[in-house]
């Protein structure tokens, strides 16, 4: 069996070497989602320059004064430094530990840095600037990561004008998903190679690491017959499953409100336009439009749970708009398993996996038109794989509940003039004769509306999209016209 290891991130360890390599104090912000690695990173990056005898490691609780200093104080201890502990210890003097700590090589390492916003710890914003002005100034081989995985907390602490912290930072960095380059290298590390096994992970678990490292380190990362039904009970539904309480503890708990009513609304409908989502919305109890709108704004601007989807060569103004779960797991959950680990309170285990299996294969048709638009801009931007691209991929619709023209992807080539139409299934069956013939048809009529006109005389392609096509599928495919692309293209481009 293979071992865990480090997979990825050659863009990010270079731009932290540059950092610690300085011999310069530094001030650097990491953001990120939870589970994305952040911590992960920061520490192989601090073992391969042999620092890790230097490094101070805090997750910061969500508790009040008291309970953060005895976090530090258990970090410093657990260092093998000396520490005086102090029944009046407070942020001043876990402030002035970390000045000494810099001025010696230190390198502190401050996770969930975004409670800091909160109103009973803000005093150590003050006091923290206090210290990195007179580090800057001394400019000691020493330094601080702060690591936050809510995007707009951190922003206020460290961009807003009005807060101590502003102007402070010397570096930023933005950690993402595992790219599919990564992603691939990691299956074949573990043996995964059927593309439908990767489909059925990515849905769930997209390119976060630690999703991938709980799979291995409860024995479900590997190939295997009932691959799903194991994955799912293990991971799950058991007693000891390490996710059963994740979307609650890390996505839900600070929401109040209908904001998980909005969330398993989307999660369940798939894209969503405003007025279908309200119909829904209004159908759990009186609503106002300005609340709904409330909680779209908050969830898609604060927490980044959601996003506003916008057809290809829309302007702003159309209102043809769609609301979706940004979030694989999240979207999983609410969609398919939440309900159903509630339901193995009551009922055998085995019949509600197997009844959220059933529901997460709707949800793997949208994840895959997911997957197919994020791996071809990913092919594009390294070089690599059949279309380059001149702008982002995303999908058609004319009317906002895709009642009209629907087109699950459309990319453009401008510099060769080249459009792409593509048409995305799970199953590279389901592309049979009556869904290539509708395909066709959406086709035609886009390309006879004002917004598609302009391509009527460019290259025109039509692709169709699966995990995996047969050759038998694929000649007789092509014979129609039809460019024929899967998992395994994809991997060949990305990884050879």
């Amino acid at each position: 069996m293979a071992e865990w290891g480090f997979y990825g991130r050659r863009a990010e360890l270079a731009e932290i070497d540059k950092i610690l390599a300085r011999g310069r104090f530094f001030f650097c912000a990491i953001s990120g989602r939870r589970r994305i690695g952040k911590t992960s990173l920061i520490q192989e990056a601090i073992r391969r320059r042999g620092l890790t005898g230097k490094a101070l490691y805090v997750q910061v609780p969500d508790s009040d004064e008291r309970g953060v200093v005895q976090a530090f104080e258990d970090a410093i201890e657990d260092t093998g430094n000396p520490f005086a502990r102090e029944a009046s210890a407070n942020f001043l003097v876990i402030a002035t530990y970390l000045r000494a700590f810099w001025w010696f090589g230190g390198i502190a390492v401050i996770d969930e840095f975004q409670y800091f916003h909160r109103a009973a710890l803000s005093s150590f914003q003050s006091l923290l600037q206090a210290r990195i002005d007179e580090a800057r100034a001394e400019n000691p081989g020493g330094g601080v990561f702060t690591l936050g995985s809510i995007h707009t907390e951190m922003t206020a602490l460290l961009e807003d004008r009005a807060s101590p912290l502003f102007n402070r930072v010397t570096d930023r960095l933005e950690i993402g998903h595992w790219d599919f380059e990564t992603l691939f290298e990691m299956f074949r590390a573990h043996g995964i190679v059927d593309p439908h096994h990767r489909l059925f992970l990515w849905s769930i678990f997209e390119g976060v690491p630690k999703f991938y490292r709980d799979c291995f380190d409860h024995g479900v990362l590997r190939q295997s017959v009932d691959h799903r039904t194991e994955a799912l009970r293990k991971m799950f539904f058991e007693g000891s499953s390490p996710l059963k309480d994740e979307a609650d503890n890390w996505f839900l708990r600070e929401l109040r409100g209908r904001y998980d009513t909005v969330l398993t609304l989307l999660a369940r409908g798939g894209p969503l336009s405003h007025g279908q989502l309200k119909e829904e919305y209004d159908r759990t109890g009186p609503t106002q439009e300005s609340q709904l709108a409330g909680y779209l704004k908050v969830l898609i601007e604060k927490y980044g749970m959601v996003e506003k989807l916008r057809p290809i060569l829309s302007s702003g103004k159309q209102r043809n708009a769609r609301y979706a779960i940004t979030d694989n797991f999240l979207s999983a959950w609410l969609a398919a398993i939440q309900r159903n680990v509630r339901l193995a309170r009551i009922r055998p285990i085995e019949e509600a996996v197997a009844k959220a299996d059933r529901s997460l294969q709707t949800h793997e048709g949208y994840a895959f038109e997911k997957l197919v638009r994020q791996i071809a801009e990913e092919c594009s931007r390294k070089g690599v794989g059949d279309f380059s691209l001149t702008q982002l991929v995303a999908g058609y619709w004319n009317k906002a509940d895709g009642s009209d023209i629907e087109i699950d992807m459309i990319a453009l080539d401008e510099t060769e003039r080249r459009i792409r139409f593509g048409f995305c299934k799970r199953s590279a069956g389901a592309h049979n004769s009556q869904a290539l013939a509708s395909f066709e048809d959406h086709v035609a009529r886009f390309l006879a509306t004002k917004t598609g006109a302009p391509y009527r005389d460019w290259k025109i392609e039509k692709a169709l999209y699966a995990p995996i096509f047969s050759s038998t599928q694929r000649e007789a495919l092509g014979r129609g016209g039809m460019v024929c692309v899967d998992m395994t293209d994809f991997e060949r481009w990305l990884t050879f």
